[in-house]
């Protein structure tokens, strides 16, 4: 199957919470190869250089590792509200926050467990959606990245099922709610093959479905990736209009 080149994203703004992980460098890594503009926050100096080294020769001018903390709804406002003043606006965002959680039956979890795998961490998925959507420009789209667990329940991991069960709502009521006005997607993510893992998708690859929605006119969707032949068929749909 040919699939086309990567497409040209040059001037275009694209913040990625998340894109030190494992999911969220695959994006970035793509994002870059697309010629965007790539706003990385992270929690210290420290771990934006351990990134920048990561990268190597890939994190050019291009890119922009920012400290910030956007876990909560004022920081995730500031953070909006800074890219947009000093890049001039925003086009896509990359949600790649995530977490595991394996501790005992949804009976068994204290309030600690509770606050920290579930709370925690759709807080600031909806912190940060809350502030970036209003500001999304016409030529590119929001995509929220969710594991398998959102339909598939892991006893023992329940608080994750629940967690990203939230997350799918989310952005399956942030698409109703837009409209034509806001392209909003999420990647249903299988096992992923990353630098700290194997599994069935590769990062590299879920980068690339990410710049296609960013780069095309697809309208909001979830789109399923649990392995490589989901990757491939995804990105030529987007790249070409094209289902195969």
């Amino acid at each position: 199957m040919n699939v086309p080149t990567t497409p040209d994203l040059a001037g275009h703004r694209a913040l990625i919470p998340g894109g030190t992980g494992a999911v969220g460098e695959g994006a970035v890594r793509a994002f870059l190869a697309a010629g965007a503009e790539v706003i990385v926050p992270t929690r210290t100096e420290e771990r934006a250089q351990e990134f920048r080294s990561l990268l190597g020769e890939t994190a050019d001018e291009h890119l922009h590792l920012v400290v910030h903390d956007y876990t909560t709804f004022t920081g995730a406002q500031d953070l909006v509200e800074q890219v947009v003043h000093f890049r001039g606006g925003l086009d896509s965002v990359f949600a790649a926050i995530g977490g595991w959680w394996q501790g005992g039956t949804l009976a068994e979890i204290a309030e600690s467990d509770w606050s920290g795998a579930f709370t925690e961490l759709a807080t600031t998925h909806m912190a940060v959606l809350r502030a970036a959507l209003p500001h999304l420009s016409d030529a590119g789209a929001y995509t929220v990245v969710v594991g398998d667990s959102a339909t598939w329940p892991v006893p023992r991991s329940g608080l994750v099922s629940m967690q990203q069960a939230a997350l799918l709502m989310m952005q399956r009521v942030a698409a109703a709610e837009s409209g034509e006005s806001r392209r909003v997607f999420s990647l249903v993510l299988g096992p992923v093959t990353s630098r700290l893992a194997q599994g069935a998708v590769a990062a590299g690859d879920i980068g690339k479905v990410a710049v296609a929605i960013a780069a095309g006119r697809a309208r909001s969707a979830s789109i399923g990736l649990h392995d490589a032949d989901e990757a491939r068929a995804a990105l030529a749909e987007l790249q070409t209009g094209v289902r195969v």
